[in-house]
């Protein structure tokens, strides 16, 4: 019998407050080679920080979560496909930090998300940002209102086409001269890729553990 909304965020929450997949989750969706050696415990007093949004609500097919798509004006992450998200400004915390940019990029206000837990947090050594993503949910739909400064697109993800291992493929890509072999989600005309497939896969281990 297929579990209802309300049983798979407890059973969500629940696992958040358990010992995480972690790192060896992640690394199922990492580029091959991955750029950087590098994890989050190491650089975790001097890296830069970020917050990010995983955040799932309801609609009559089930549950999703949203990714956008960003501008090509942006400083950081331009043209990518990510989670809300920013960096932390002086007193928050990653769970504030992310709630704050979801309202500023995508418009959810921060009292409409109960954040369930913390996903573990992900070292880009490219732009020396340590990413700590927070799972968030929301009742209903969002209304979004994307701030067009910083977001081109939403992209409404259904979880059970994250769940269908037939959506992961891989590719060849060149970075910097050197051939790297990228796994990515695939949705519609999106490849969801790097950090953010990287988290995907990691939330995914915690929504199924016995996959």
């Amino acid at each position: 019998m297929a579990k209802s909304a309300t049983e798979i965020l407890r059973g969500i929450e629940q696992r958040l407050r358990k010992p995480k997949p972690g790192l060896s989750a992640q690394l199922s969706m990492a580029p091959r080679p991955r750029p950087g050696r590098k994890v989050y415990t190491e650089v975790e007093e001097t890296c830069l920080k970020a917050g990010v949004l995983v955040l799932l609500y309801p609609r009559e097919s089930g549950l999703h979560l949203v990714l956008i798509r960003r501008t090509s004006v942006g400083v950081h992450h331009r043209d990518q496909i990510g989670f809300p998200g920013g960096r932390l400004e002086d007193g928050e915390d990653p769970a504030r930090a992310a709630l704050r940019e979801a309202w500023e990029e995508i418009g959810v206000p921060g009292e409409s998300v109960r954040i369930l837990g913390g996903l573990t947090p992900l070292y880009i050594e490219r732009s020396d940002f340590c990413i700590y993503p927070a799972v968030g949910t929301a009742a209903e739909t969002p209304a979004f209102r994307p701030d067009p400064l910083e977001v081109a697109e939403i992209i409404e993800v259904p979880l059970a086409h994250l769940e269908d291992p037939g959506q992961v493929r891989r590719e060849t890509l060149v970075y910097e001269k050197d051939p790297l072999d990228v796994p990515f989600f695939a949705f519609g005309p999106h490849k969801i890729w790097g950090a953010t497939a990287m988290i995907l896969a990691e939330f995914l281990a915690v929504l199924n553990p016995d996959a």
